[in-house]
C-alpha cells in the first residue's frame, strides 16, 4: 500500500510546509480536494437535472409495462442510453471517490514519520524499536499506531537514543501534530468522555447537515426519486457512519471527515444557487434542441444531395 499512501504523504507534507501545523494542513488538503472534485459536483447537478426531466417518461414506462419488471428495466436502460443519462453517477460517484482518499489518509496519518516527515526506513525502525521498549507496544492494534507513539513520546525516545542525529531530533520535537489543542494521534474512546468526543459529534452533525440539505433539495426537484426508501436510508445513515469512523480511527481522520462535510455543505449551497436545477434543466433543453436541429439539418442536407 506504500505506493497508494505516498502521493497523499507528499501533498500533506507540502501543505505542512506552508502552514506549519498538521491539523491546518489537513484543512488545506480538504480545500484542495473539494476544489478538484468541484467539476464532478457540477456534473452531478446536471445529472440530477436530466434525471428530473426524464421522470415523466420513466413514469409512462412503469405504467405501460406494469407487472413486467424485466421489460421495465430494458426500456429504462434504452431510455438512459438515448438521453445520455446515468442514474447511478448522479449520486454515488462523488461519495465513492471519498473512500480512496480516506484510505490514503488512513495510511499517512498512521505513518507520519514515513510519509510526511519522509524519514529513512532505517531511522523509522530505530525510533519505533525505542518507543516499543518505553511503552511495551508491539503487537495487535498498537502495531498500527507505533509511529504515532513515537510522536507522543518524542522526548523520551530522543533521550533514549543518544546517537540520534540532531536533525532527526529537531524534526520530531518541532512536528506539530495538533489541531486547536487536539492531539490528532489519539483516537476518541466511546467509554472516555473528553475533548476528543467533539470530533465524532462534529463529524456526525456536519454529515447530517449535508445529507439533509441534499435530501430536501431532491424531494423538491425530483419527488418520485425521493420516495425511494434507499435514498432516505443513505441520506440519514451516512451521519451515523461518520460518527463510527471518528470513533474508530485517530482524530486526524475525523477532522478530515468533518472538514470535508462542512465544505461539501457550503459547496452544495453555492452550486445550488449558481447551478440551480431550473437553470441547468433549461440549459440542457436548449443544448438538446440545438443538437436535434443540427441533426435534422444534416439529414436534410444528405437527402438533398441524394436527390440531386
Amino acid at each position: 500500500m506504500s505506493i497508494f499512501y505516498a502521493p497523499f504523504g507528499w501533498i500533506l507534507s507540502w501543505c505542512y510546509e506552508i502552514v506549519g501545523n498538521y491539523g491546518w494542513s489537513l484543512v488545506l488538503f480538504t480545500v484542495l480536494t473539494r476544489l478538484i472534485l468541484l467539476p464532478l459536483s457540477i456534473s452531478q447537478q446536471k445529472g440530477m437535472a436530466k434525471q428530473t426531466r426524464l421522470q415523466p417518461k420513466i413514469k409512462k414506462i412503469q405504467q405501460r409495462y406494469a407487472g413486467n419488471q424485466q421489460k421495465i428495466n430494458e426500456e429504462m436502460n434504452a431510455l438512459y442510453q438515448r438521453e445520455g443519462a446515468n442514474p447511478l453517477g448522479a449520486g454515488c460517484l462523488p461519495l465513492a471517490i471519498q473512500f480512496p482518499i480516506m484510505i490514503g489518509l488512513y495510511g499517512v496519518i498512521y505513518r507520519p514519520l514515513s510519509y510526511v516527515l519522509h524519514l529513512p526506513s532505517e531511522t523509522v525502525d530505530t525510533l519505533t524499536a525505542a518507543v516499543q521498549k518505553i511503552t511495551g507496544e508491539a503487537t495487535g492494534r498498537a502495531a498500527n499506531t507505533i509511529e504515532l507513539s513515537v510522536i507522543n513520546h518524542a522526548d523520551e525516545v530522543i533521550a533514549s537514543l543518544p546517537n540520534l542525529g540532531a536533525d532527526i531530533a529537531e524534526k520530531l520535537q518541532n512536528f506539530d501534530f495538533t489541531f486547536l489543542g487536539v492531539n490528532m494521534a489519539e483516537t476518541p474512546d466511546f467509554k472516555v468522555l473528553n475533548l476528543l468526543w467533539l470530533i465524532p459529534v462534529l463529524s456526525g452533525v456536519t454529515s447530517l447537515m449535508t445529507s439533509a440539505l441534499s435530501y430536501f433539495r431532491q424531494r423538491k426537484t425530483n419527488p418520485e426519486m425521493s420516495k425511494n426508501p434507499a435514498m432516505g436510508c443513505m441520506s440519514f445513515g451516512m451521519p451515523l457512519f461518520s460518527v463510527y469512523i471518528a470513533f474508530q480511527f485517530p482524530a486526524g481522520i475525523g477532522i478530515y471527515w468533518t472538514m470535508s462535510n462542512l465544505f461539501m455543505f457550503l459547496q452544495t449551497l453555492v452550486i445550488g444557487h449558481t447551478h440551480s436545477p431550473q437553470k441547468v434543466l433549461a440549459k440542457v433543453m436548449v443544448e438538446e434542441t440545438i443538437e436535434h436541429r443540427s441533426m435534422e439539418n444534416n439529414l436534410k442536407l444528405v437527402a438533398g444531395k441524394k436527390a440531386d
